[in-house]
């Protein structure tokens, strides 16, 4: 039946207009060795039972549960589906619910996905973007930079030579956070600790929860205004009952079980450091500050910039081509580490990335942030600004281009969502940074395929075909063989 109801619908192809750059780009992708690259992460997992105490009709005894994988449930949804869907999110700068809804409208968008006919459907929950965003990995979606990068080669869009020079740039990659002030994360600490403590059945004396948020309210007017003794008066305030309230959940937790108390351990460390940190306005040696109850990994960070001096989210180090600004490594730095000291595990994620290419970054232009490294990277030529007396007048030049980073750097905040992370953890700032930089990279492949009018995979070679049949044919042997095939036809790289 479904063969039948096929016959009488349009095919994609017979659609839309297969020399758009992103129908292009579809036949071009080799899909099959990116879905082979990372389809062991999607294994099967094998999962043993686990025991737990029980009761039958001869009195205790021990049971096995979980040990037996179901064979019920909906089979897993295409991988180039998944795939295309976290490319096209990052391309265009969509969230997981708009890139759901704007695939269901866009036919372009389904055949870039290996859809055969239209569908007027969602292609998934959005939440199945975030699982398989997670399933991935970090090595996972490198392997998606790295396609892009092999795309670009194969096409001729960039040359090997190219892949030599690189440019190095660091940038602050926004966590999707308020900003931190001590009166917000105290009041954040209080919320938390009361729920939590519903949660496990704990009965608290107080919740302070009306008190709270007029607390909360008046220190922010306080702050407004200047009037800076009674907004210190109303957060010590703060602090006093988030310890009566920490208190009594400790006193209560001790009749609890031991899997409850092992998850209000961590949150009320959180809150007593909260306070802590409130109360001394100086950060502990070893010990680093807390901007966010749902992100601790969160860190702030001064890049000297006039009207942002402070940014809150971790550092990213960023690898672009000196010509053709196309991204070949990406990575977040958690901690704050000095510039310099990521350059090496930056050019050593560059050059895994490139391994497939057989090019290695040789030399590497970057600003005043990393000199004095070059005994670390010794492998690599680095040259800067401090150097520039002793750069030949062909390096000066080319120290020039440093600057083509910068916006780089501005496009992947604004078009394609470095700009604030949503991500959970660590991880999630890492598989964030290379997702929008795998965007960048298709968005430059998306350019460029415009600029220089490749056809389709199928087309050119098809078309290529045909003209080889012609030469051969004795009635045409006699055109002229100065016009070569790219020439007539177009030139696919």
């Amino acid at each position: 039946m479904n063969q039948i109801d096929d016959f009488f619908r349009s095919r994609l192809d017979q659609m839309i207009d297969l020399r758009k750059p992103l129908a292009v780009l579809a036949t071009h992708i080799p899909w099959q060795e990116l879905e082979a690259s990372v389809a062991h992460r999607f294994a099967r997992q094998v999962r043993t039972g686990k025991e737990i105490a029980d009761v039958d009709l001869f009195g205790p005894t021990v049971a096995v549960v979980g040990g037996v994988i179901s064979n019920a449930g909906r089979p897993r949804l295409p991988m180039r589906l998944m795939i295309s869907l976290l490319y096209l999110k990052h391309t265009f700068n969509e969230s997981d619910e708009g890139v759901c809804e704007r695939w269901s409208e866009t036919p372009v968008w389904q055949y870039f996905s290996g859809q055969e006919y239209f569908e007027d459907r969602l292609p998934c929950d959005p939440s199945a973007i975030s699982r398989f965003r997670g399933l991935l990995g970090e090595e996972g979606v490198e392997e998606l930079l790295v396609q892009t990068i092999m795309v670009g080669m194969k096409l001729g869009l960039i040359e090997r030579r190219a892949l030599e020079t690189v440019i190095v740039d660091s940038t602050v990659q926004s966590k999707a956070v308020a900003h931190p002030t001590d009166s917000r994360l105290l009041e954040a600490a209080r919320e938390k600790l009361a729920a939590a403590a519903k949660a496990h059945g704990i009965c608290l004396k107080q919740s302070y929860a009306k008190e709270g948020r007029d607390l909360a309210r008046k220190a922010g007017r306080y702050a407004h205004a200047k009037q800076y003794r009674r907004m210190h008066k109303t957060i010590r305030r703060q602090r006093t009952i988030l310890g009566r309230l920490a208190r009594d959940i400790e006193r209560s937790k001790t009749v609890l079980a031991q899997s409850i108390q092992q998850t209000l351990d961590p949150l009320l460390s959180r809150a007593h450091w909260i306070a802590e940190q409130s109360r001394r306005k100086k950060t502990t040696k070893g010990r680093d500050k807390i901007y966010s109850w749902h992100a601790p990994e969160v860190e702030c960070i001064g890049k000297g910039k006039a009207r942002t001096p402070y940014e809150f989210g971790v550092k990213v180090g960023i690898v672009t081509t000196l010509r053709g600004n196309l991204i070949v490594g990406v990575r977040s730095f958690p901690g704050n580490p000095y510039d310099g000291h990521t350059l090496v595990e930056a050019l050593e994620q560059s050059s895994i990335l490139l391994q497939d290419t057989g090019v290695k970054p040789k030399t590497v232009y970057a600003d005043l942030g990393y000199r004095g490294v070059d005994a670390e990277i010794p492998e690599y030529a680095l040259k800067h600004r401090g150097k520039f007396k002793r750069l030949t007048p062909k390096e000066q030049q080319l120290l020039k281009r440093r600057q083509a980073i910068e916006p780089v750097i501005g496009h992947l905040k604004s078009d394609h969502g470095m700009n604030r992370c949503h991500l959970k953890g660590q991880i999630g700032d890492a598989i964030h940074a290379v997702l929008c930089a795998a965007g960048f990279n298709m968005k430059w492949l998306l350019r460029q395929i415009a600029q220089k009018g490749i056809r389709p995979f199928f087309t050119h070679y098809f078309l290529a075909w045909i003209w080889q049949r012609i030469q051969k044919l004795s009635l045409w042997g006699e055109l002229p063989r100065q016009k070569s095939w790219p020439q007539i036809a177009g030139n696919p790289a």
